[in-house]
Parts: structure tokens; sequence; C-alpha cells
């Protein structure tokens, strides 16, 4: 039985928060310097989240950018493999292996509230880990001993419906199970330099406004995201933001607070968490600089 893995949690001092967080480039947790070091603000980021959290999870669920079907589809494999899924990496890139157990337990679950509100879920019993996967889980949960499950997005990527999917998950934040959406906020590989950085800025700060609203605005404003400025620029194809719509459907009336944000390859970047308790991080990079300047 599934309590048996994830005993029943009660209460909002116990639900756990649910998360969009940035999994950077390629396998850059696994490696040493220049690359892995552009993303050290990253890696800190990621490595306080288990502080923020009201007990260490009892599961993770992954939400990655990386896994796209005709279907909502879960892993259940029990020991998933891994999923080389970049290029150009030295050869030991593709070698390297995060040994989490799966939950087949917990994936039947999740496929049991997705049905129930309506939408067919294939099963994939060999699906390993992405990077989108991995790259996030490495700097939190380094010793790879928590159960984790993926579950997929769907072609064509409909922002009203991965909130709804997101909402039909929230019974989950109650049973131990941290709900990670992984992805990018901002996400193309066309533009760099100056160009690139007052074009993700404008981004970023609509999407810091828009994800910080109340609950019915920011549901409102994210199934309109296309309309938001620069943001087919940001997103040519939105599987790196869908896993937010996903979070932002599980947290319910949960309001956000920014975990991270700061350029990463020129790139403003930022992660959110959602949550009954809002405090300002350490890691917001960009909000600092920004309070910074304001204050001169």
């Amino acid at each position: 039985m599934l309590n048996k893995v994830i005993p029943l949690q009660t209460g909002p001092d116990t639900r756990m928060p649910v998360y969009y967080l940035s999994h950077g480039g390629g396998p850059w947790p696994f490696m040493e310097g220049p690359f892995r070091a552009m993303f050290t603000q990253l890696e800190r980021s990621l490595q306080d989240i288990p502080r923020q959290l009201p007990a260490p999870p009892r599961a993770l669920l992954v939400i990655s950018g990386h896994w796209e079907e005709a279907q909502f589809t879960v892993s259940t494999a029990p020991q998933p493999g891994m999923i080389y899924d970049y290029a150009g990496f030295p050869e030991s890139m593709y070698q390297i292996r995060y040994p989490a157990p799966g939950s087949p337990e917990l994936a039947a679950q999740v496929a049991a509230l997705l049905e129930k509100s309506g939408w067919p879920v294939g099963i994939d019993p060999v699906r390993g880990f992405d990077h989108g996967t991995y790259s996030l889980l490495k700097p939190l949960y380094p010793d790879a001993r928590i159960p984790v499950v993926q579950l997929s997005l769907r072609s064509p990527l409909d922002p009203a419906e991965h909130i709804n999917v997101g909402r039909a998950l929230t019974p989950l934040r109650d049973q131990g199970v941290l709900i990670l959406g992984s992805g990018q906020s901002f996400h193309t590989m066309h533009i760099r330099g100056t160009q690139a950085r007052q074009v993700s800025e404008t981004f970023d700060a609509w999407l810091r406004h828009s994800v910080q609203a109340e609950p019915d605005a920011r549901a409102a404003a994210l199934i309109e995201w296309e309309f938001a400025p620069n943001a087919r620029i940001a997103h040519p194809h939105a599987d790196h933001l869908m896993p937010l719509h996903v979070a932002v459907g599980a947290a319910g009336n949960d309001l956000a607070s920014c975990v991270f944000s700061d350029y990463i390859a020129d790139l403003a970047t930022s992660a959110y968490r959602f949550g009954k308790h809002i405090e300002d991080s350490t890691f917001d990079t960009l909000s600092l600089h920004e309070r910074h300047l304001h204050h001169r």
C-alpha cells in the first residue's frame, strides 16, 4: 500500500511547499571548472532548499521540461537509469549516475489522481532520469536516497491544462511528497550578451510580477503568458516554462517567494517557492540589485 511508503501528514505546518526551479545547463553539478562555476549561485540556492522544508520529503515528484508526451505519462521504474540528453561534454559526463530509487507506488497514485480528474495517463516502466531531473537533484540531495518519480508534460503544452494537472496533484503535498517543476525561466540559445540581458530582464520582471500576484491573478497571467513582453524570445518552445504551470496549480492559494535569481550565460533567470511562509532570499540576486539601486 502507498501509505506504508508515504505516511499521511495533516495540517498546514506539515504541508510541503512546491517549487519551480532552474536545472541549469547539461550535467553541470557533476563537473568542475569554469562551466560549473557559472552556476555557483544556483547551486547554493538549491542546496538551501532542504532547510526550507517542514520535514524531509518522503518522495520527490519531478516535472521536467525535458520530457514531453502525447499524454501525461508517469515513470514507474523501481531503479531508473540515466538519459544523457546533452551534447559536447567530456566523455566522463556520459558515465555519471544519480542512483536514486523510483517509487512505483507513488507513480500509481499520481496516475490515479490524474485519471480521477479526467486525464488518460501513460505508464513508462523504463524511463530513466533526464538531466532536468538529475542536474536539479544532485545539489539538493547528493546522496540520492529519496525515491523519485517523474511526470511528463503533455503536447501541445496548453498552459491552463498544466495548471489544472498541478491542482489534481495537490493532495500529495500532505503526504510528504515534494513537487518540483524543473525548467528554466528564460530558455533560448539564440541571443547572448547585452541584448540577452535586456530581453531577459524584461521577461523576468513580468514573470516575477505575475508569479508573485494573488493566486487568481497569477493563474490568469500565466495562462496568457504568450502575451508577455519577449515571451516567445524567452520560450520559443514552452517546455521549460510549463513545469511552472504545474507548480502553480499544485500551489493552490499559497503565495510565491523568489528563491533564486541571477544571470546565467547573460540571461536573467529566476526560481520560485510556493508555500505558507514568504521570506526574502539571499539568493535572489536580481532583486537585491534592484533594491540597492532604489536606495542609492
